[in-house]
This record gives structure tokens, C-alpha cells and sequence, in this order.
């Protein structure tokens, strides 16, 4: 089985940021893609489906998707960098700095990267582990295009694909054509960029001996709790979703399902910095959300899918959460009219 984060990604500063650059109100990008606007505070991650309605989203707003993936990698900001590829940015060469991406990748997103030498050649591909959908092309174009933005800018020189393979397709080609120095190859099978192997010998200008031996077992370390802690909080949260609607979920039934003891699960919870308490409301949290953007399902059926033994608890529960009531929050997010929603689903006054 393998060890991968939890189905959230943290989305940076630097991407709202990217947006405004580019004149796209983020609102907009979030509201087409009909998604929460809670996500724009940056609190709570998104999950894969959200994120790729996101970047879908983005790709059909741009007038030219292929230049602005260059634009983004002109603009890119070393200084900004997250420490796991800040580590890549100052690795030995362009071998370590791939492998490191490789990495420590996970620590960002539920997403894995395979590297395969063979002859005279280097393949990258990239798996997104809860992906349903098609990556959307504008994330393929960036995601390989930062690939070799890395050499380029570790190396200190224009390094150049040997290939470049994406699955859909993609409007002005030949932008990208310059800016890889390859063909590229549309509807292939695999989103793919192939490196010509000599290229990872590269040294890196950037390469920073006293700063990686900081940063590296600082990031070892926290990759390793990380994997330790989602090993059992995603379980338990998985056990939570898939049981709630049978009511709140006992801490012994969980422990049973885990082999252990409910001492024993509570235990480990703590150490993770946790509770059951916590992660059920983080469980209910995420659910709600879901339930609420399905028009289909009234207020009650909510509260009863999410375990609530009445209306007002689910209400009161969701104040918390999100600041607002559940009719309003929808009303919101899908353009209903929250009067009529509230006038059904109101609890009883005796």
C-alpha cells in the first residue's frame, strides 16, 4: 500500500497572486468552477477534483493558455519558493534536484513523480492519486514546463527537451515548441517530459551545501511524520464519512475496524497532536460541504447524513464552521434563494 498525503492541496499565495497578473478576478475563477469561496482564504486545502476544476476553469478564461504557462515560468520568483523546492533549487545538480522534487513532492500535494533513466534519455511522469478526471492541459503545461525551468535556472544555462508528450490538447503549439526546444506531441498516451540524460550531470550554480544541510533533515523529518500521521488519520476520517449516516461514530467501533483498542487509538491520536473528537468534526466539516453543494438534498437530509440527531445541532455546528447558517452558505455558492430554503427546513418551535 502506498504512503501518500491526504487528498488536500494547499493552495499559495503566489497562485492568486499569479491571477491578478493576468486580470483574472479570483472570485470569478472560483465561482465558475463552482466551488466554495472559502477556498480563497487558504485555511483548508482542496481536494484533486477541486483543484482540477480550478485549473479548467483557468485554462478556458486565458486567451492564450500556451503563453501564459511561459509567462509564469519568466515570472517566476526563486525567493519565493517552498522549502521542499528550495531544496531542489540549491540540490548538487540536476539529477538531485529532480530526485528531490520527487521527494518530497508529496509533502504538497497527493501527487507521486516517476523518473526513468534508460540509454541516452530521462522520462518524468507525474501521477495524481485521487485524480478522476484528465489533468487539465494549463496544469500539464506548468507542472513540465517548472520541470525544466528547474535545470534551466539550477544550470545557469538554456537547457533544452528532448520531448515533450501531453495527452490533450493545445492551442498555439509553437509558443510552447520555443519555449521547450522540442516537437510537441498532442494526444499521446501520457502526459510525459522526456530530458536528455547528459543534462542531469548539470552542476548548479545554485547549489547551497550549508543551506541543504539544514533544510533537507528538516524536511526528511517532517515527511516522515507527515506519512506516520495521515497512515492513521485518514483512515479513521475514511471509517467516519463512510459511517455517519448511521449516526455519530463510536470510538470503539473505529478502533475495532482499525485492530486496536480505543486506549490505543486515542493514544496515538493524541501524539499526532489530534483527538477522535477533532477529526470527527473535520470529518462532518468536509461532508457538509459536499452535501450542501448537491441542490438536490434539503437541510434535513443533510443533518441526517451527517449524524446530527436534529436540524439545530447540524445549524449550530455549521455557525461555527463557517461563520453563517447552511441555507445561506448554499444560497451562496449555488444562487438560491435562502428565505424559501430556511422557510422548509427551519426547526420546530414548541
Amino acid at each position: 500500500m502506498k504512503s501518500h498525503t491526504l487528498d488536500s492541496i494547499k493552495i499559495s499565495a503566489g497562485f492568486w497572486k499569479e491571477l491578478s497578473q493576468l486580470n483574472i478576478p479570483a472570485h470569478d475563477v472560483v465561482r465558475k468552477s463552482r466551488l466554495p469561496l472559502t477556498i480563497l482564504s487558504g485555511t483548508n486545502g482542496v481536494t484533486t477534483a477541486q483543484y482540477f476544476a480550478l485549473l479548467q476553469t483557468l485554462s478556458e478564461m486565458v486567451d492564450d493558455p500556451a503563453t501564459s504557462i511561459i509567462k509564469s515560468m519568466t515570472d517566476l520568483e526563486t525567493t519565493q519558493l517552498s522549502p521542499s523546492v528550495l531544496a531542489a533549487y540549491h540540490a548538487r545538480n540536476y539529477r538531485d534536484a529532480l530526485h528531490r522534487i520527487s521527494r518530497y513532492k508529496q509533502m504538497c500535494a497527493p501527487q507521486s513523480i516517476h523518473i526513468t533513466e534508460k540509454g541516452e534519455l530521462c522520462t518524468i511522469e507525474q501521477e495524481w492519486l485521487y485524480a478522476e478526471q484528465p489533468e487539465p492541459p494549463m496544469l500539464v503545461g506548468v507542472s513540465l514546463a517548472f520541470l525544466l525551468e528547474l535545470g534551466r535556472r539550477g544550470a545557469g544555462h538554456s537547457l533544452t527537451a528532448y520531448a515533450v508528450e501531453f495527452t490533450g490538447q493545445m492551442s498555439n503549439v509553437q509558443v510552447l515548441e520555443a519555449y521547450f526546444g522540442c516537437h510537441i506531441r498532442l494526444g499521446a498516451e501520457r502526459n510525459r517530459l522526456t530530458l536528455h540524460r547528459s543534462d542531469l550531470n548539470c552542476p548548479f550554480i545554485s547549489y547551497n551545501a550549508e543551506l541543504l544541510e539544514i533544510l533537507t533533515p528538516a524536511l526528511d523529518r517532517s515527511l516522515d511524520e507527515q506519512q506516520r500521521s495521515n497512515s492513521i488519520t485518514e483512515m479513521v476520517k475514511w471509517i467516519m464519512k463512510r459511517s455517519l449516516a448511521a449516526g455519530r461514530p463510536d470510538i470503539q467501533i473505529v478502533a475495532s475496524e482499525l485492530g486496536m483498542s480505543d486506549r490505543t487509538l486515542q493514544r496515538r491520536l493524541t501524539d499526532l497532536g489530534t483527538s477522535f473528537k477533532q477529526l470527527l468534526t473535520e470529518a462532518r466539516h468536509v461532508k457538509a460541504l459536499e452535501y450542501l453543494a448537491d441542490p438536490m438534498l434539503d437541510l434535513k437530509e443533510v443533518a441526517f447524513l451527517l449524524g446530527y440527531e436534529d436540524q439545530s445541532s447540524f445549524y449550530r455546528a455549521f455557525r461555527s464552521w463557517e461563520g453563517d447558517t447552511p441555507s445561506n452558505w448554499r444560497a451562496e455558492q449555488l444562487g438560491t434563494n435562502p428565505l424559501t430554503e430556511d422557510s422548509r427546513n427551519m426547526p420546530a418551535i414548541h
